[in-house]
């Protein structure tokens, strides 16, 4: 029988190939249905597929309703998003004290960010896109809570299912330090001098020990925060030490920081695509990244973003079909103009410039 790729369910067998407007069929014959593959071919935009009229199980076949629908909120996202920018105020105000002198309140920044964290499940995609929330006017602050987010969840990927939270809160505190030094640097709108540049190399030193005798935070923890800016290659600041003396902790730091400075709007940079701005890490990955961990930051996007519409860097809008695990930045795309199936990793000179929505 012929049905629409919706009204598929695990376990139907596929009775006919399925072609596309690629040189390889989409799904082979005899394929025993699983969710990646309906998932596929919606996105590949397939209307009909010839499939057995009994499941592999034996059991007759019995087609979705097409006028069923998966229930959408936006709930889930709408709270994180008014969470979100009410910690940044209240990060903002606690910086203020900082700057004042005041002590880091570690119960409080828990109970502000904790709630974040809890939400990263749910708002899957956005978690890559927190720069859309940012300001010129009030990087600083955004970056804090951004990099917090993106650090928990980077770590909890890679299975760090008891210390995320503290990573998490490694990434806010990393920036610690620069309440103590002179405000007019961070203030400033446009580039660092060199000598700008050599004070806020401080910083580092600066959070940890803000950090250093706070009893709640592991010896990993406060180790993070003064090597979040070192280097695989020794290049980073403010030991210069290499990639075996640098803790998991401060690579995911590194990762989590880098990339949202580089897809933010800044005074003095533009931002860019979440997509080019990872291609661009990953080349860099063998000096200066942890390269598995960042291919799981990248494949992590990726899995998120098929069914995405997307910005080609030539302006043509296109679709996320489906990713290969070989170039997860360079994924397969579908032109909304025509159908046209282009595969990213055979052209090089063409990137996705900006996510529209998921």
């Amino acid at each position: 029988m012929q049905v629409h790729p919706n009204q598929l369910v695990p376990g139907c067998i596929v009775m006919k190939a399925v072609a596309g407007k690629t040189q390889h069929p989409i799904v082979l014959n005899n394929t025993v249905i699983e969710e990646k593959h309906i998932e596929v071919l919606q996105h590949f935009n397939v209307k009909a597929i010839e499939v057995s009229e009994r499941l592999v199980s034996g059991a007759i076949f019995k087609p979705k309703d097409r006028e069923q629908e998966k229930e959408e909120t936006e709930t889930k996202p709408a709270d994180f998003a008014s969470m979100y920018r009410a910690a940044v105020q209240l990060y903002k105000k606690m910086f203020n004290q900082w700057q004042s002198g005041s002590p880091i309140n570690l119960i409080e920044l828990r109970k502000m960010l904790v709630p974040l964290f809890e939400c990263i499940e749910d708002i899957q995609l956005d978690v890559f896109l927190l720069h859309k929330h940012a300001s010129k006017e009030d990087y600083f602050f955004h970056h804090g809570i951004s990099v917090a987010i993106l650090s928990a969840h980077l770590a909890k990927k890679v299975g760090y299912h008891k210390e995320w939270i503290q990573v998490g809160l490694a990434g806010i505190l990393a920036d610690s330090g620069m309440a103590r030094l002179d405000s007019s640097i961070l203030q400033k709108e446009g580039s660092l001098t060199l000598a700008e540049y050599e004070v806020i190399k401080k910083h580092p030193t600066l959070s940890y020990r803000l950090v250093e005798h706070i009893n709640a935070l592991s010896k990993e923890v406060k180790l993070s925060i003064l090597q979040h800016h070192e280097r695989l290659d020794g290049s980073g600041y403010p030991l210069g030490v290499k990639e075996g003396k640098i803790h998991p902790f401060a690579k995911i730091l590194a990762i989590s920081d880098t990339y949202h400075a580089m897809t933010s709007e800044r005074y003095y940079k533009k931002k860019q695509s979440p997509f080019k701005v990872i291609e661009e890490m990953l080349v860099l990955a063998h000096t200066k990244f942890d390269y598995v961990l960042l291919q799981t930051f990248a494949q992590t996007l990726l899995n998120y973003s098929i069914g995405t519409n997307v910005v080609l860097s030539d302006g043509r809008e296109a679709v996320i079909v489906y990713v290969k695990p070989e170039t997860p930045i360079r994924p397969i795309v579908r032109l909304i103009e025509d159908d046209e199936i282009i595969s990213l990793k055979d052209k090089p000179a063409l990137f996705i410039e900006k996510i529209i929505s998921a």
